[in-house]
């Protein structure tokens, strides 16, 4: 796979701004092993293997087992291998990146309510979003994965 643009190098400012938001989201006060579990899952269902790769990559080096990595994508049949907030936010995250044929229920909203107060719920959203623009770039521009360049 050849890289198509290097995106960082084009548009500087835009990049820049986007890791203003991830700033953001990381300073946000939401626990950095929840996002990036979060950031995982969108990368999976958006199917970005730089993505995938990188977020693997550091939720290894924060030490989170192998087991729950590999059964990320089934989380909601695994039990208490993800908790409450770890369950919610992932329903969260994969409705809010499959917005144009789930419509985000109310139900779900409400669900996800009752699990984050209404500033981590907009945060969550803010780092769904964020990941959704980076997964468009890397797969739109070919950013080749780490693994693959090994």
């Amino acid at each position: 796979m050849t890289v198509r643009i290097d995106y960082n190098q084009v548009a500087p400012l835009g990049a820049k701004a986007l890791g203003g938001v991830y700033g953001y989201v990381m300073n946000s006060g939401l626990p950095a092993e929840l996002v990036e579990l979060v950031y995982l899952r969108v990368s999976q269902i958006n199917n970005c293997a730089y993505c995938l790769d990188m977020h693997t990559r550091d939720l290894l080096s924060k030490g989170v087992k192998v087991e729950k990595l590999a059964l990320l994508q089934a989380w909601s049949e695994v039990g208490k291998l993800f908790d409450a907030r770890e369950r919610a936010a992932l329903a969260w995250a994969e409705l809010v990146t499959r917005v144009a044929s789930t419509g985000v229920p109310d139900q779900a909203y409400e669900a996800a309510r009752t699990v984050f107060s209404e500033k981590e719920l907009v945060d969550l959203t803010i780092a769904i979003s964020l990941m959704n623009a980076y997964n468009r770039m890397a797969i739109s521009f070919r950013n080749t994965p780490k693994a693959a360049a090994e």
